[in-house]
């Protein structure tokens, strides 16, 4: 039954994503956006527990609330964006899309080497990495969780694998990713999640421990393969910029504890970076440090 509630959704915001002209649309967003803001107190301390940590408490409470309005818009402008690319045209997504570092990408792709990149939840994530696949002609392969309705995860895939995004589930992830490497194909990871202490690498974020996936590490040595940064930004949220930064250097010594730390630390410390150079883009709802600091958000 709540299938058929979300597909309904699904077609209900279709079209009105389609009737309405996007000034308004933006306006409508930004207004739920502060609503839901308001309401959930309990994403709220959330928010203000990160914001203390990222930014050793120099915010006043207006700039937290910005910052938390923000991010509900960013998470409401990424999952709207996937109803509102249905159905368009691959040059249609990426027209409003700008790109810094693009050089970067076609230097590995003309070297024939091995792509990854690594990402977070930061601005529109789903349209960066449809427009990365656009953009440089890929088949970008991400790693995610499958979504509670079958219906829902069904259209959400057929949507990405329009514009050349597969997924592959969390639960064998590292099967999923080498497949993809072994059949040419560009895999992105998002990398900001906390994760089950004996899963992961500890690294500082924020000067913080706190707890990172190995998974982007594990590839890069194993296999050689250097580690592209990528996010995406907006101001207005009708333009999109993709910046990509300077890789992340494979290392492979004797040592491969010391390897793995070393290529996550310089993960957690490029998200720091990206999340500093637009910090009202984040997913700051999210409890980060969780797993290292186990009653910081009680």
């Amino acid at each position: 039954m709540l299938d058929y509630l979300y597909l309904a959704l699904y077609k209900f915001f279709g079209v009105i994503l389609t009737l309405l002209p996007r000034a308004i649309m933006i306006k409508i967003m930004k207004g739920i956006s502060w609503f839901a803001y308001l309401v959930s107190k309990k994403h709220q301390k959330i928010i203000n527990t990160n914001l203390e940590i990222a930014f050793n408490n120099r915010l006043s409470k207006q700039q937290k609330k910005a910052y938390g309005i923000s991010a509900f818009m960013n998470l409401l402008d990424t999952t709207l964006g996937i109803i509102k690319r249905d159905g368009m045209k691959k040059q249609e997504v990426i027209e409003n899309v700008t790109f810094e570092g693009e050089e970067i990408v076609k230097k590995y792709q003309d070297e024939g080497k091995k792509i990854i990149f690594i990402t977070g939840h930061q601005g529109n994530w789903e349209l960066l990495s449809q427009s990365i696949a656009i953009k440089f002609d890929l088949t970008l392969v991400g790693v995610g969780r499958k979504l509670d309705s079958e219906v829902m995860d069904k259209i959400l895939k057929e949507n990405r694998e329009r514009f050349n995004v597969e997924m592959v589930y969390k639960k064998g992830a590292m099967k999923g990713c080498i497949k993809a490497l072994s059949q040419n194909k560009a895999v992105g990871i998002l990398i900001d999640q906390g994760i089950s202490p004996n899963q992961s690498v500890n690294v500082k974020f924020f000067n913080k421990d706190a707890t990172h996936t190995p998974l982007a590490s594990i590839l890069s040595r194993k296999f050689g393969i250097d580690l592209i940064p990528a996010f995406i930004s907006t101001e207005d949220y009708i333009n999109y910029h993709v910046k990509i930064y300077e890789p992340i250097k494979n290392i492979k010594t004797q040592n491969q504890e010391e390897d793995l730390a070393k290529l996550t630390q310089a993960q957690a410390d490029a998200m720091q970076t990206a999340i500093a150079e637009h910090p009202k883009e984040w997913f700051w709802m999210h409890k980060r440090w969780k797993k290292t600091s186990e009653n910081i958000y009680n």
